[in-house]
Formats: structure tokens, sequence, C-alpha cells
């Protein structure tokens, strides 16, 4: 688990942000950050004061990575990129989250490594991440730059014809009716979205196509919204292309894999992170997946 509770001890009565800068090496800021979200309790209660202090014996969570062996698929000086399997979370959830990429990063690379942007918890592939705090600005006001081009591979339901560019709003607002709790829609009020999209593949037999996804804006949602849009709703998405009730079924966890696979043609979403490329210290990087994502396709919609 890598939230713990742990019993600690002052010795003498002192700051409490200042044990934890000596113990347990935070610097002022994470301290005393930590301290404010309530993670640590005197006689049971959660101390909220930043300036607060203890003696003697008091507990606190904080976050213990844990690895389950994923290794970088490439690594510098300054950065690693992992390629994340569908179904893993970017961050934990809650405290209850049993693991997540954020785990394998900071226990391989130590607390100052950070994930620098995020995919859905279904879309597989690459993800950037510093491995220390300047890397991580640097890293992410090249994000804010758009200096990052990034390609998607998505299996798609219907036969693609050729080549497409989808310009169109994107929304994200709670639904009116508070049924659905996660929307992203083409809306004249949302921001601007621009997506191109390249047919590489028609699959006669299963009227699928393995179709590329160049987004030039980094909307929630975008690559699955935009193919929803122009009628090739991706492959396994238990969202865009479904009912209300089998939306909401998935959200609350009872859509089973079976009705999943019957509603939506696979048990994971068919959309992987293939490609970025991006120059960072005066480098240039292509940085490809290493996953045989038609193959993981092919073998998803047959199981």
């Amino acid at each position: 688990m890598p939230f713990v509770r742990k019993r600690m001890f002052a010795s003498k009565k002192q700051k409490a942000f200042l044990y934890l800068i000596e113990e347990l090496g935070y610097t002022q800021k994470e301290a005393q950050r930590l301290i404010a979200k309530g993670r640590l309790f005197v006689n049971g209660e959660a101390m909220t004061k930043t300036a607060g202090e203890i003696e003697g014996e008091f507990e606190f969570i904080y976050f213990e990575p844990i690895t389950k062996g994923l290794q970088a698929t490439f690594e510098e000086k300054e950065f690693v990129v992992f390629d994340k399997p569908s179904g893993v979370l970017i961050h934990p959830q809650n405290r209850n989250t049993p693991y997540s990429l954020i785990d394998e990063l900071k226990y391989q690379y130590g607390r100052d490594a950070n994930i620098a942007h995020r995919i859905d918890q279904e879309t597989s592939g690459l993800v950037l991440c510093a491995r220390n705090k300047q890397s991580e600005r640097d890293i992410k006001m090249m994000f804010e730059l758009r200096d990052m081009k990034k390609k998607y591979l998505a299996f798609v339901h219907g036969k693609f014809e050729k080549e497409l560019t989808v310009e169109a709003p994107l929304l994200r607002a709670e639904d009116e009716s508070a049924i659905v709790r996660m929307v992203v829609k083409v809306d004249e009020k949302g921001k601007a979205s621009k997506t191109d999209f390249k047919a590489l593949e028609y699959f006669r037999d299963l009227d699928m196509t393995l179709v590329e996804c160049s987004p030039y804006t980094g909307r929630q949602h975008q690559i699955r919204v935009h193919l929803f849009h122009v009628k090739h709703p991706i492959v396994g998405d238990p969202i865009y292309g479904q009912n209300e009730n089998d939306i909401i079924k998935f959200l609350d966890k009872e859509l089973s894999k079976e009705e999943r696979i019957q509603k939506s043609g696979a048990s994971r979403l068919l959309l992987h992170a293939s490609e970025l490329e991006f120059e960072l210290y005066d480098e240039k990087y292509v940085i490809k997946s290493n996953v045989d994502f038609l193959q993981t396709c092919l073998a998803s919609v047959c199981e």
C-alpha cells in the first residue's frame, strides 16, 4: 500500500514541520503542505496548523512507493519514459489506490522524480517523466508551449477513409441531469481542439481500422471524442458511443467484462500513445513505443 500510517516519536518539543525536514528529508514547503492536508496525527486527531508543535508519540501518513518491476523504455539523466500498460493509473485516486505509475517512478528514481503529463488510465503507451525538480519545470513548460509532438494509435469501428483533420471545440462539464458524472462533448462554447487522423490498415472481417492520431492540442479525452464525433468510436471505449445506462454501470464498476466486450468490442480502450517527439536541452528526441499495438488490438477483439 503506497500510503502508510507510521508511528513516530519526537524526543523534544519542536515544530512538526522541522521534524519532518530533519527526519524524513522533506523541504519546508513539502512538510508544511502535508501537515495542512491532515497527514500528521497527535492523539488520534489531525494537526492542520503548519506551525504546530509535537512532542512524544504521533502518527504520520506518507507515500511509500512500491514496485511491480515496470522498467523505463527510455532513460536520460534528466528524464525517463515509461510504456504504461492499460489499466494503470498515472497517480493514485485516493489513499487506498494499491499502485500507480508514480509508485514505479519514485521507487526507482527518488522522491524528486515526477510525471510531467497524463494519459487516461485505460490508454496505454508512452509517459514522459522528469527525474528532478528543474527538469520537471522545463518539461512542463515545453508542454505549455506545445513544443511536444505526440502520436497515438487507435483501433476504431468502421472503415476510416484515408486522412482527416477534425477541428471541433471540446467542453468538459457535468451533465445537467447529474446521471453521467463525466462528460466531454463537442460544443461551440468549448476550447479549440484539433486532431489529424490517418488510416493505416482496414480489417474487413472485423469492420475496424487502425488509425494514427496526431493531436495539436491536449484536451481531456480529445482523441476519443473527436473519433466519436466523426462516427468512428474507439473499440473498447466504455463511454463514448455507449448508452447512458451502460456508462453508469461502467463508472460504478458494475459492467462485466463480457458485457463490455459485447457492447464496445473489447475489454479495454484500444488507444495507445505510440510516439513522442521533442527537443530538450539542445537535443532532439524521437521516442517510439516498443509495444506491438496492432497485435494487442487483434488479440483484444478476439477474446
